[in-house]
């Protein structure tokens, strides 16, 4: 499927570490638009580069099952978390296939299987659980040392799940779920009745600004991001309470309130309390959300906050947008993409995991 072949990457790592060549981008190894992780057929797993096409253009053992990866802004060399609740996570070479680093959550931490870097690819950041505190952490890496750990900040809440940065800025957005577990409890939920999701704006280890939901949605769960043109943050969430819920889609802004998206009462139900991933088009007009459990993609006018289309998919998890439109990722191998110029469709062996990254 157009895949880098195991020679060529070790030919151009040779040629890298003897000086002969300047140093790979992201074109050396086919140019993927996207990033994913995956399970083959024999139960291994892997990290899959993805072109435009929606061909599979590398796929790169990995030691674990993956969850969500950060890609390098400008070398070949993704950051992949294993499965929350992880203790570590995985530096690849692109080019090679080989671990460049691992990342280790330090004592008392795990992570929740995102990361984000900084615009210079300098630092990388990683969202994490001190569980004993009950608090959330950003753990502050040094990519260009060997991605040494140097620094930790605080979330702003409780149970950071994704984070991103603000297009042309160093503010992170930080999506604080506000539920609260430890390793003791396995994944046991240990706060619900007094859970507190925010979204938190942080700023060189400070907390600049954040955005709580009004009281009664107080167990939506914010847990998923995606970052518009203009610093838009549209957010998607899991329900944690009894009964229905209003929304599960919201978009917000610096210095500005949150505003949910609606769509009626059968349309939010499909959903099923749980949005597995969101992006947002590249104009910031629209956003795409996606539930596996409903096996459901919706799609919302980011301007009017009403919901305008909706697609049924089994096990549809990964949403990203590519060109003027979306592709989004099944469990059971599927790829698509749909947007102004058609529509395409590839069947993969791949079981797709839960997160598509851009590159």
């Amino acid at each position: 499927m157009g895949a880098m072949s195991t020679g060529r990457r070790r030919f151009l790592g040779g040629l890298l570490a003897a000086g002969f060549m300047p140093m790979p981008t992201w074109a050396d190894v086919g140019h993927p638009a996207f990033l994913s992780a995956a399970a083959k057929p024999d139960g291994s797993y892997v990290l899959c580069g993805i072109g435009a096409d929606l061909s599979v253009r590398f796929a790169l053992p990995l030691p674990a099952r993956g969850h969500a990866a950060a890609a390098h802004p400008h070398r070949p060399e993704a950051v992949a978390f294993a499965r929350r609740p992880g203790t570590f996570a995985v530096v690849i070479d692109c080019v090679t296939g080989q671990q460049k680093a691992v990342l280790d959550a330090p004592a008392g931490r795990h992570f929740y299987g995102h990361g984000a870097f900084s615009s210079d690819g300098s630092l990388l950041y990683t969202t994490e659980n001190d569980y004993e505190a009950g608090r959330g952490r950003i753990g502050v890496w040094d990519a260009a040392q060997g991605y040494e750990r140097i620094s930790e900040w605080d979330s702003g809440g409780v149970g950071p799940h994704d984070i991103k940065r603000l297009p042309g800025r160093e503010t992170l957005v930080v999506a604080n779920g506000g539920i609260d577990t430890h390793p003791d409890s396995g994944r046991t939920k240990l706060n619900i009745p007094t859970m507190q999701p925010n979204l938190a704006y942080v700023e060189n280890g400070h907390v600049i600004e954040t955005a709580a939901l009004r009281p009664d949605m107080h167990r939506n769960s914010i847990r998923h991001l995606a970052v518009g043109p203009g610093g838009e943050v549209a957010f998607g969430m899991q329900w944690q309470g009894d009964g229905p819920v209003d929304a599960l889609v919201g978009l917000h802004q610096l210095g500005a309130p949150i505003r949910l998206m609606s769509g009626s009462t059968d349309d939010v139900r499909r959903m099923d309390g749980y949005i597995g991933s969101i992006a947002i088009a590249a104009d910031g007009r629209t956003i795409a959300v996606t539930s596996p459990r409903g096996g459901v993609v919706q799609y919302f006018d980011a301007i009017t906050g009403q919901l305008t289309d909706s697609g049924t998919l089994e096990d549809v998890c990964g949403v990203l947008a590519l060109g003027d439109g979306f592709a989004v990722s099944t469990g059971f191998g599927a790829l698509q993409y749909r947007g102004g110029g058609g529509a395409i469709r590839v069947q993969t062996d791949f079981a797709w995991d839960n997160h598509l990254v851009s590159v």
